[in-house]
Order: C-alpha cells, then sequence, then structure tokens
C-alpha cells in the first residue's frame, strides 16, 4: 500500500559525522561546489570582459541543483515539456532511490516528492498496527503508478515515541516509479527526463503542501541556464 521515506539531515542530529547518510551528502556537497565554482568562473570571465571588474563568486547555499550526465542513486529525475499531458509525470521531481541494474528485479526506482495528496495515513484505514496508530495523522504522497508496500515499521516507530525524530522526518508515499535500466536510460536519451543532483534542503527541506508543489520550479531554476527558462514556460497543450 504506502512506502515511506526518512528525509536525512531532520531530527535530533544524532546521527554520527561519519554515518553513511553524512558521507554521501559530503561529496554531494563537493561536487555542488566544483560545478558552482566552475560556473562561477564563467561568468566571472564573461562578466570581466565585458566590464573590465572580476565579480566574487557566491558560496553554495543550503539548497543547490545542478545537472548530471547519468542517474545515480540519491539524483532526481525532473519532468521535461515534453511529459506535459502525461497526467501521470507531468512536472513531477523524483527522487531515485535505487539506480539500478540490468536484473529484471532490480531496475532503477524512486519516488514522486512533489504531489501531496489531501489526506492524512488513517484515510487509507491501514491493517498495519504502527501505521494506524503512531503514524495515522501523517501526510500521504502520491509516488507514482506501482503499487508499494511496508515490510515493518517497528524500528521507526520506536524513534518516534522516542522523541528522536518527528512526523516531518518521515514522508508516506502511496505508490512508486519504476523502470528498466535501458528503459530509463532511453527516456532520458530522448529528453522526457532532466538528471540532478540536489541537496538534502531541496528534497526534505519543506513538509508543506506549497513548498512540495512548487519544487519541480524551485529545482530548475536552481539548476540555472535553459532549465530556468523551462520552469518559466506554461504547460504544453497536448
Amino acid at each position: 500500500m504506502e512506502l515511506y521515506l526518512m528525509c536525512p539531515g531532520n531530527g535530533d542530529g544524532s546521527k554520527g559525522s561519519n554515518s553513511p547518510d553524512r558521507v554521501n551528502f559530503d561529496w554531494r556537497e563537493f561536487r555542488a561546489n566544483l560545478f558552482a565554482q566552475e560556473k562561477a568562473g564563467k561568468a566571472e570571465s564573461n562578466a570581466h570582459n565585458q566590464t573590465g571588474t572580476p565579480q566574487e563568486s557566491k558560496p553554495l547555499g543550503l539548497k543547490w541543483a545542478h545537472p548530471i550526465p547519468v542517474p545515480e542513486t540519491g539524483c532526481v529525475l525532473v519532468a521535461t515539456e515534453k511529459l506535459d499531458g502525461v497526467r501521470t509525470f507531468e512536472r513531477t521531481v523524483v527522487l531515485l532511490l535505487r539506480s539500478g541494474t540490468r536484473h529484471p528485479q532490480e531496475g532503477p526506482f524512486g519516488v514522486v516528492i512533489n504531489r501531496p495528496l489531501n489526506k492524512k495515513v488513517r484515510h487509507m484505514k491501514p491493517t498495519n498496527t504502527e501505521l494506524a496508530t503512531t503514524f495515522a495523522d501523517f501526510s500521504l504522497h502520491f509516488g507514482g503508478p506501482l503499487e508499494a508496500s511496508i515490510n515493518s515499521l517497528d524500528e521507526a516507530a520506536a524513534l518516534v515515541k522516542k522523541g528522536v525524530l518527528k512526523p516531518q522526518d518521515f514522508r508516506f508515499f502511496v505508490g512508486y516509479a519504476g523502470w528498466q535500466l535501458d528503459q530509463l536510460r532511453e527516456e532520458i536519451e530522448s529528453d522526457y527526463w532532466y538528471v540532478a543532483a540536489c541537496s538534502s534542503n531541496l528534497i526534505c527541506g519543506g513538509s508543506s503542501g506549497s513548498s512540495s508543489e512548487t519544487l519541480w520550479e524551485e529545482v530548475l531554476q536552481l539548476m540555472g541556464g535553459q532549465y530556468s527558462e523551462l520552469s518559466r514556460k506554461p504547460k504544453r497543450d497536448v
């Protein structure tokens, strides 16, 4: 029925500095800094050529996004205008939870993170005890067209009851998005998706529906250039 996601970087900060999540995001931030410096260097060179005055580069903010050439676990897929009119995926941002292999049962999969539903977990009348009690008032999000299920919530529920984690540290999704490896690659090469790395603050920073619904525009604007231009275009008539 539902799939849940725990957002890194939230909670009480009890994770050690060397935890896998922390290290994972550290190298992404390092790469983002390199990308930002290269981008700033090009802009500075252009500005210097035009005005003769060098410009200072801006530090990397809490929210950032930049294009990457191929999908990786933890990246996002941003729907292009080619998906306008495709109700399931138009103007969506998909967090890729597994980049996948060629094995038929191990393809790429992820969840749509900018489609909040006007429902709580309790509205789904869950049979899982923890869903029906501890997580009953958590908001639901549309995760994708494929069915998903939760095996165990015992550990997560225990952390919530102890106050280690808060409701905003979790998102519950109805369904997920999945592909075969070559299928996703073909969709990207056919310009149905842009592939981007982005900060955890951008993915998990907002829990309100309005912030989720504007995430598509925000990611594209942070990516800059041609991507930023797309964020301001109206939906195509299909």
